[in-house]
């Protein structure tokens, strides 16, 4: 299993060529084993449409329940020892509680993120995918 990172998610669905083919290998390869979205990415997507950074095709509920219907996708809920864990994570990291949450899920489930996010792939104490790594 792997965690997607919010824009990593967006931009498969989308078919957005700002993810590049290896990513877009590995996240057809990883349908078996399994697509992680942090509930918290749902969250993050309602904003970014509330604010005008995004547009969908569709309203925002209906596009999340078909993205999250996506082959291998599977949506971890906020669990307390999520909460927690992002609260926790050790050493330096940034501020955004979406980001320490997503950083968490990955934690908690011991599977590598996929992200682009700079500061998430500079941070030492996450598992990335080896497309980032």
């Amino acid at each position: 299993m792997i965690v997607l990172d919010t824009h990593i998610w967006v931009w498969w669905v989308h078919g957005d060529s700002t993810l590049s083919a290896s990513n877009r290998e590995l996240l057809d390869s990883s349908e078996q084993t399994g697509l992680a979205v942090s509930a918290i990415s749902c969250g993050e997507v309602a904003k970014l449409v509330e604010r005008g950074r995004l547009t969908l095709p569709c309203p925002v509920l209906d596009w999340i329940q078909q993205a999250l219907a996506y082959p291998g996708v599977r949506l971890i809920e906020l669990s307390p020892r999520i909460c927690v864990e992002s609260t926790e994570l050790p050493g330096e990291f940034h501020r955004d509680p979406a980001d320490q949450i997503i950083v968490a899920t990955a934690r908690i489930l011991n599977a590598p993120l996929l992200t682009l996010d700079g500061k998430i792939l500079e941070y030492p104490h996450v598992k990335l995918t080896p497309t980032n790594a």
